[in-house]
């Protein structure tokens, strides 16, 4: 009876020990997923490549762009099936400040990637070889790498692509990397079709824990739209209105900015005030001393012309025909340039110190502000004007918080929507008009 009992326990023991270490000596490793092999970057992105096709098409057909039918969601759509690459899922992209970067792409099928890789071959130079016993295809040219997997397909540009390539090998199943799950969970612009979320260095050190910008467009322009949270308060708020100018013809570079900076004058150590600072610095610009001047309202305005009135001698002859000198006036036009400020009791340290660091000058009893036209300056209690024509633009009451500034015939306009604590969301419009011209692509 014990011989049996003894061979009961044994039988019981061995069972456990199989069904405890069956996983470890029979497991079966799970391949890893496109989103576990994703490598971190300075910025990184999501693109729904047919629903960003869909949305720019109509921008396409409004500005009757000769490729446009290649641009369209069911060509995209049938190209991707004839290369076995799933569009339908999302294609996320990484980038580095360096300027390198690429992408990944779901695979559907693996053997149409290879026959369209031989395609290609007959109109580009692509040579093949072996990086860490994985068959990797380059166009030294271009410096550009593909590599492909059963389920992925690696594009690639830069001089970096064996880290790359070893971080896309060595991924785990349902082991992506941080910085990417950050990214994916987070809620803001989740329903939009080109989404890059940064962890660039710069933006860390200016105090900036998150950082994404998403695409949007229409028929006339492109939007970026943008979002940044801090680590720490913003202390600014937006004033609910302020001073500007009104509208001036010809204005090709305005700034408008109405904030509240009460709470931001007791934190001068604040991240972002030092990113200003140190920029200022590059010409000597007093930027400290700017914040406790100002009081939030600010209104600058540069383009077209404006009427001035210009003293000079000439030298006439009297009746006895003797030289003399005569001081007389005319008017010439001047290029338009306008500045509002609001100011407080530290205005005329400001203004001091910008004429002792030579950012101001004084010339023919006026005011040149770098490389300015010559500016009359208007001082009074609680603002600080500079313009260049015979009298300042007309000020009325307004509560936007843009820039607009003109490059090359675009005029670009960046508004922030809204402001709160930690957080600021802001957009960017880019018409695409001349843009498009001057490629020549219309």
């Amino acid at each position: 009876m014990a011989k049996k009992v003894l061979l009961i326990i044994i039988l019981s023991v061995a069972l456990a020990c199989f069904l405890f270490l069956k996983p470890i000596f029979f497991h079966k490793s799970i391949e890893a997923r496109l989103i576990d092999r994703l490598p971190s970057a300075d910025f990184i992105g999501k693109l729904n490549i047919l629903e960003l096709a869909r949305e720019t098409s109509g921008m396409m057909y409004y500005h009757k762009l000769a490729f446009r039918d290649l641009t369209s969601k069911e060509f995209l759509l049938s190209q991707g099936k004839s290369y076995g690459l799933n569009l339908q899922k999302p294609i996320y992209i990484f980038g580095n400040e360096a300027g390198d970067g690429g992408c990944l792409i779901h695979v559907s099928d693996s053997m149409k990637i290879a026959s369209g890789i031989e395609r290609l071959r007959k109109s580009v130079d692509i040579k093949d070889t072996l990086i860490d016993k994985q068959k990797v295809f380059f166009s030294k040219k271009d410096n550009v790498f593909m590599h492909y997997g059963s389920n992925y397909l690696l594009l690639y540009k830069g001089a970096l692509f064996s880290k790359i390539l070893n971080s896309v090998l060595k991924a785990k199943y349902k082991k992506i990397q941080p910085l990417w799950s950050r990214f994916l969970k987070d809620i803001h612009f989740k329903n939009e079709h080109l989404v890059i979320y940064s962890n660039w260095s710069k933006f860390k050190d200016a105090g900036i824990a998150t950082a994404i910008f998403a695409h949007d467009s229409d028929s006339l322009s492109f939007n970026l739209k943008s979002y940044l949270r801090k680590t720490k308060p913003f202390y600014i708020k937006k004033k609910k209105t302020g001073l500007a100018f009104a509208s001036v013809p010809d204005a090709n570079k305005s700034v408008e900015l109405h904030l509240d900076l009460s709470e931001l004058k007791n934190h001068l150590d604040d991240p972002l005030l030092l990113l200003g600072m140190n920029l200022g610095k590059r010409i000597g610009f007093p930027f400290i001393d700017f914040i406790k001047a100002w009081e939030g309202d600010l209104c600058f305005v540069e383009g077209g012309s404006q009427k001035s009135r210009e003293n000079y001698i000439e030298t006439e002859l009297d009746e006895n025909f003797n030289t003399t000198e005569v001081q007389k006036f005319r008017d010439v036009f001047v290029p338009g340039y306008s500045l509002y400020l609001s100011s407080n009791q530290y205005g005329n340290k400001l203004i001091n110190r910008l004429f002792a660091k030579g950012i101001m000058t004084s010339e023919a009893q006026k005011i040149r502000f770098l490389y300015s036209p010559l500016l009359t300056m208007r001082q009074a209690n609680g603002y600080i004007q500079l313009y260049s024509g015979n009298q300042a633009p007309r000020l009325l009451t307004s509560s936007n918080n843009s820039i607009v500034w003109t490059e090359k015939g675009t005029v670009y306009r960046f508004n922030i929507d809204s402001l709160n604590r930690y957080e600021i969301f802001g957009s960017l419009q880019i018409p695409v008009k001349r843009i498009f011209r001057r490629n020549k692509i219309i």
